[in-house]
């Protein structure tokens, strides 16, 4: 069985990883961004881990030997999914996987933005000491603030009560919110209109794309901040440029983007109100262990015919 871990893993993971597989498996690591290296091993690789470079039509069709995709993650609008139909290859995620590295992040990306962190450590490393009082002005506490989670699934059920500890006041929207959801669950303009904070958490889909364009931010709260740690699509980057030169949002914060990697000359980050990360708030060495128990449990399945978790098709 060859195996191809497409994702830059440290030595530390590979070893662990090695250590939980049979020694006839032929566990490939590929860094995403070695072209070359791909079009070497790609060749014969029955089962592909797959984290964020896109599995296209053309990919799969080079490749005959391929049976399964396993989405280290959940999203998988990075794989062409009819392509994979088509050949007859079976595509699996893991639900709620990282969820707590990406609720975790999201609030660390919520409490950065209430002191403006980024900003601030910056200004340090360049040898000011003292914080500016229209900037002073800015700091805030997020208890007895109102946060809202766009999107009421694993991830804003594990911040919603993080954040209600803290003394936030919590909402939420969904179309389907479930039972499990505790929290008001508004029509997205009326929560827009109420939150200090709005935070992502929803998939990307034909109906989600730039869903938050200039239209959708002009039903902000004046002066509101954006996380984002879905998808960069869901956000039209230019509208948000706008909201932020016109003051109608104060600052994004932001772990993914339309393009990416994202080039460094890029306008979001030449913005001193806009903190960014590289596609991060998935990643840590926890999530990525549970992650693996998971692929290689579906590659044991996809070698003995037996039914796959989590079969997206």
């Amino acid at each position: 069985m060859k195996v191809l871990f497409h994702f830059n893993a440290s030595p530390a993971l590979m070893a662990w990883l090695k250590a939980q597989v049979p020694s006839d498996w032929d566990i490939v690591c590929c860094p995403e961004n070695d072209a070359a290296a791909f079009a070497q091993h790609w060749p014969g690789t029955h089962v592909l881990w797959h984290v964020l470079q896109p599995v296209t039509a053309a990919r799969i069709q080079a490749n005959p030997a391929l049976r399964l995709v396993q989405k280290i993650g959940v999203g998988v609008n990075t794989i062409d999914l009819p392509a994979a139909a088509q050949q007859g290859v079976a595509v699996c995620n893991m639900p709620g996987v990282n969820s707590r590295a990406v609720a975790e992040m999201s609030l660390g990306l919520m409490l950065m933005a209430a002191r403006r962190m980024g900003q601030i450590a910056g200004q340090l490393r360049q040898g000011q000491w003292p914080i500016p009082e229209a900037q002073q002005a800015q700091l805030f506490e997020l208890g007895g603030k109102t946060v809202g989670l766009v999107g009421t699934g694993h991830v804003p059920r594990l911040l919603a009560p993080w954040l209600q500890a803290m003394g936030v006041k919590v909402l939420g929207h969904s179309r389907n919110p479930g039972p499990e959801w505790r929290h008001p669950n508004l029509p997205l303009n009326d929560l827009l209109a109420q939150s200090d904070v709005v935070s992502l958490h929803i998939p990307l889909t034909p109906e989600t794309q730039a869903m938050f364009n200039a239209q959708r931010f002009a039903a902000f709260k004046r002066g509101a901040i954006l996380v984002n740690t879905a998808r960069g699509e869901l956000v039209d980057e230019v509208a948000l440029i706008h909201a932020l030169e016109s003051g109608q949002l104060s600052l994004a914060c932001l772990d993914v983007f339309a393009q990416e990697p994202l080039p460094a000359d890029h306008p979001l980050l030449q913005r001193g109100d806009v903190l960014a990360t590289p596609h991060m708030a998935w990643l840590t060495q926890d999530m990525f262990q549970r992650a693996l128990t998971v692929a290689i449990d579906n590659t044991h399945r996809t070698l003995n015919g037996t039914p796959l978790l989590h079969q997206v098709q």
